[in-house]
């Protein structure tokens, strides 16, 4: 088949042939019908994270179930799926107690090593292994996935847009509905506006929030956000976001979201706070970044700094409860799509994203 590989940083990708070995036990065999380019594809190909190379790229996607490995009974041929980067085992102690999102065996196997479930991969080119990409690699004509991972969702949803609901959608509403309970009534601050944020905004929205600031230093980009449920925007290239924050909302706002990972927008997020408020981290920095606070200020004013992983989310509910939410309009998805790209236009597709002047491309193999 033809895919995507990384082969290590900061150099182009490389875009032809690679053997891909069936689905084992446990496993089934997806063909992709688009796959979303995402800030995480950007994280790997700087060098920013540690990741086991070469491999296959991408972690969002969807696509058809075209072959099941043994014991597969959950999902059957022709099955129409959301892929999930976190594929739960379901035997760890966080997946027994419906924390799925952090799952051992992905966090400690999966993720870092670049396998499946087993321990081995089931991508080569030649005589060279290549490994998965969390579990995942959907910037392939195919993928091979743990069964858990591909997530069943109703036939009449198109297969393409639904793409993104696997990441950015479930990343950025769960962070709001799962990570952070944003309840009725409330104030939220969301520091960028791509694909996560803007989800964000649509899940505060969702949530019943009353004021919604979408925060970003292109106005192009909270210009969109407003499409979403921002009600109030702040041009961060004009002046301290902080500040503009205070001018807006003189007490602060009860949910700060970063949808960047940078240590000024994590500092930012948490001098946002009300009393009582909670930062919540959404986007991921490079390994190794840090940031502060004054934990005197944290106590004394009765915050917290919470981390999102994966929206929090348990993917086999609230994959399919998205695209239900969609379907029935109340969660928008084509606003999020900038453009289409064929498959061997990935690296063109990382250089718009890398400028700041896309949202989400969608792959198309």
């Amino acid at each position: 088949m033809k895919a995507v590989v990384f082969q290590e940083p900061n150099t182009p990708t490389q875009f032809g042939n690679v053997e891909v070995e069936g689905p084992k036990a446990g496993e089934v065999r997806v063909k992709i019908a688009a796959a979303g380019v995402c800030h995480s594809d950007l994280h790997v190909m700087r060098g920013e994270w540690d990741v086991t190379a070469p491999l296959v790229m991408g972690h969002e996607g969807a696509g058809v179930v075209t072959e099941l490995g043994d014991g597969v009974t959950s999902l059957a041929v022709g099955d129409h799926v959301v892929l999930s980067w976190v594929p739960p085992c379901g035997e760890c102690r966080y997946c027994m107690a419906g924390h799925e999102a952090r799952c051992q065996k992905v966090a400690t196997l999966v993720a870092p090593k670049g396998v499946l479930f087993d321990g081995t991969s089931r991508l080569s080119r030649g005589d060279e292994t290549l490994h998965h990409y969390l579990g995942v690699s959907s910037f392939a004509e195919e993928a091979i996935v743990p069964a858990s991972g591909a997530i069943k969702v109703r036939d009449d949803a198109p297969l393409d847009i639904l793409a993104v609901v696997g990441c950015a959608v479930a990343t950025g509403v769960g962070a709001v509905t799962n990570t952070a309970g944003v309840e009725p009534g409330s104030t939220v601050a969301v520091i960028g506006c791509g694909g996560v944020g803007l989800n964000i905004i649509q899940g505060a929205k969702l949530a019943g929030a009353e004021r919604i600031v979408a925060i970003d230093l292109l106005p192009e980009k909270t210009d969109v956000a407003g499409q979403f449920g921002a009600t109030d925007r702040i041009n961060a290239s004009e002046g301290d976001s902080v500040e503009q924050l205070f001018a807006l909302i003189p007490d602060g706002v009860d949910y700060a979201f970063d949808a960047i990972g940078r240590t000024e927008t994590t500092e930012q997020s948490v001098q946002m706070l009300a009393l009582g408020g909670a930062s919540v981290i959404v986007g991921l920095p490079p390994t190794g970044a840090k940031a502060s606070f004054e934990p005197l200020v944290l106590a004394e004013s009765d915050q917290r700094i919470l981390g999102s992983n994966y929206g929090s989310v348990r993917p086999s509910i609230d994959i399919p409860a998205i695209v239900d939410r969609y379907m029935d309009g109340q969660i928008k998805l084509e606003p999020l799509i900038s453009s289409r790209r064929p498959l061997s236009e990935a690296q063109q597709a990382l250089d718009d994203l890398q400028s700041g002047g896309a949202l989400r491309t969608l792959l198309i193999p």
